[in-house]
């Protein structure tokens, strides 16, 4: 978490990330121009366009990833450690993108009369032909937005924007992708001949369309429980593991979190104030909810985020009747403190 600008917190596991991450982005480079060099019949190809491809391949594949690993981790708790530094994978793809357009600019448009940017601009007006369509402006749009949202990616932003309208501005990743595979389609795919583009191209599109649509119906065909006179039946005491918590979706509203820590019942909002994330599918660490995105937390009694740090959440009531665990469906205003029902006092 932060909350203003300073020097990145370089843990054992974000340093392992991103070498990991940096090893596995060189050797895709390194098969891809190996592959391409090999492969190429009836003469050597071009090492530029080679790298413009290579780059462009690799910002696609990482953008793909990085779409799938929100669903994965709804999925399966194995890839919540790698949600953790998402935006370091983010910044990571734009750099790859940047060195892609900065390749094609150069190389196709950096050799005229024209400013090369311009060049791209204006070389090609056909806008009113699939065929000749100027695919080029559809790779610019995906770049500018994959630059705004990597420039915004510090928590400083999220703060100063505010969760809507950083949330929003993030989610344009989404056009972003769209982007992307029409400027695959009207371009590479229009003069590489080779099934393997296009099975990418498609596999990717589908894959990141799957995995959204599954875990959306997950959560539509999850049950909505009644309440009774303004209580929700989370589960039986013995269904609760330590520091985890279950989760209820009341008919209106948003989810609830009930917490089991140290012998009590916490009920808190499901919903991160930092990206929505699901803080029910975090853990308690250190006494605090942590979410299993980006790592932010809110300690369990009144949902305020650990100082210096200002965000809150909403809490909720909760009460033990036998062995059955009951939480309100009536929210505290975020940050009250709540006493949680424990087990000592319904022995």
């Amino acid at each position: 978490m932060s909350h203003d600008y300073q020097r990145v917190q370089w843990t054992p596991f974000k340093r392992q990330y991103d070498l990991w991450m940096l090893l596995g982005m060189l050797l895709y480079l390194a098969v891809f121009i190996a592959v391409s060099f090999v492969a190429t019949q009836g003469g050597t190809p071009n090492p530029v366009q080679v790298l413009i491809r290579a780059f462009g391949s690799l910002a696609f594949l990482m953008l793909t990833f990085i779409l799938c690993l929100g669903p994965m981790a709804r999925l399966t708790p194995r890839f919540k450690p790698l949600m953790y530094n998402r935006r370091h994978l983010g910044v990571a793809m734009f750099s790859v993108a940047f060195v892609h357009a900065v390749l094609v600019v150069f190389w196709y448009h950096g050799f005229g009369d024209l400013n090369p940017l311009v060049s791209v601009l204006v070389s090609n007006p056909r806008y009113d032909s699939i065929a000749g369509f100027p695919f080029e402006s559809l790779g610019l749009v995906a770049l500018l937005i994959l630059f705004l949202m990597a420039s915004t990616s510090h928590d400083f932003w999220n703060a100063n924007l505010g969760p809507g309208v950083w949330k929003l501005l993030h989610m344009g990743v989404y056009l972003a992708f769209v982007a992307l595979v029409a400027h695959v389609v009207l371009g590479v795919i229009q003069f590489e001949k080779h099934p393997l583009y296009v099975a990418i191209l498609i596999g990717a599109a589908v894959v990141v369309a799957s995995l959204h649509l599954i875990t959306g119906f997950k959560y539509f065909g999850e049950s909505h429980p009644s309440a009774n006179e303004g209580w929700l039946t989370v589960g039986n005491t013995q269904c609760f593991e330590s520091g985890a918590a279950r989760i209820v979706r009341p008919k209106q509203g948003e989810a609830i979190a009930v917490f089991f820590h140290e012998g009590a019942f916490y009920g808190v909002s499901n919903v991160c104030r930092h990206q929505g994330g699901p803080l029910g599918e975090g853990r308690v660490v250190d006494g605090c909810i942590t979410c299993p995105w980006h790592g932010f937390q809110y300690q369990l009694q009144d949902g305020r985020s650990p100082a210096p740090f200002t965000e809150k959440i909403a809490t909720y009531a909760t009460r033990i009747e036998g062995d059955v665990v009951l939480v309100s469906t009536t929210p505290n205003p975020p940050g009250t403190e709540q006493a949680p029902a424990t087990l000592e006092v319904t022995a």
